[in-house]
């Protein structure tokens, strides 16, 4: 009887969590942005910089199947990570990765830290959007984002 009591209470306890869990995430908390959405040194910069100490927790922004996780030239270390909607975001220059690919994640979940890896000049997240999939039309995150709740 104990035993069903506790099974009770745990499916009880994880229907609490689904309902309570958030649909979007910051991806750093107490970041600073340091960079926007826009030309910079006559080149569009595609993402967001969110400038944070190294090994400050990156989350992922929404839940989704990592397509890919690991090194990468520029990016010294990426993430590609797939919404329910199609839609990519891609998180770059972390010092550790903490998923791989096929992992399924949750918003609010620790996917990385805050690194400088790649063509970096500080410690900081970069982050990208493409909607519709990987090959998708990239858009700000700081729109994206905006546009579900989550500000940065």
């Amino acid at each position: 009887m104990e035993v069903l009591r506790a099974d009770r209470a745990s499916r009880a306890g994880t229907r609490a969590a689904l309902t309570t869990r958030p649909e979007y995430a910051s991806p750093v908390r107490g970041a600073r942005l340091s960079s926007c959405f826009c030309m910079r040194w006559g080149t569009m910069h595609w993402g967001i910089d969110l400038a944070a100490p190294m090994m400050t927790p990156i989350y992922a922004v929404a839940d989704g199947v990592v397509l890919e996780a690991g090194p990468a030239s520029d990016y010294g270390n990426v993430i590609y990570l797939q919404h329910e909607n199609g839609d990519v975001t891609v998180y770059g220059h972390m010092e550790v990765v903490g998923v791989n690919a096929g992992d399924i994640v949750n918003a609010g979940d620790v996917i990385a830290k805050v690194g400088s890896r790649g063509f970096s000049t500080g410690p900081h997240l970069h982050l990208e959007v493409y909607v519709g999939g990987r090959d998708g039309e990239r858009t700000d995150p700081s729109r994206w984002l905006s546009q579900r709740g989550v500000r940065v």
